[in-house]
């Protein structure tokens, strides 16, 4: 079974590559991804959608800073080609993610992407 820290690193990859399904594989059927910048997206079809529909909307690249594993947790630091730096707390069960929350500026990323500014 997958450690923690062997997860994200394989969720880096799959979010590098923008890899849909990659992705949603790592997560448990009724987990719950949370962006503190957005609402917690519930569930692997809710999430798999989120990723469907990022991917689709800008080019993202995580550059990983630092991987920390404590127990069923790792935590993510990363940045990006363009200077945005956040990171993401993944609490891993049997090898699937069953909860993610991640810190990042959303205004920074829709204005460097040229997205809408909602």
């Amino acid at each position: 079974m997958l450690s923690p820290k062997q997860v994200v690193c394989r969720w880096v990859d799959a979010f590098n590559s923008g890899d849909v399904e990659s992705i949603t594989a790592l997560y448990h059927e009724d987990a719950v991804n949370h962006q503190v910048a957005n609402d917690p997206v519930k569930g692997a079809a809710a999430i798999r959608q989120m990723f469907a529909d990022e991917f689709a909307a800008a080019k993202m690249v995580c550059i990983v800073e630092n991987i920390f594993e404590d127990g069923q947790w790792a935590v993510l630091e990363w940045r990006d080609p363009l200077g945005l730096r956040g990171c993401g707390f993944f609490q891993v069960i049997n090898g699937r993610i069953l909860f993610q929350r991640g810190y990042w500026d959303k205004l920074s990323f829709l204005r460097q992407h040229g997205l809408p500014v909602e």
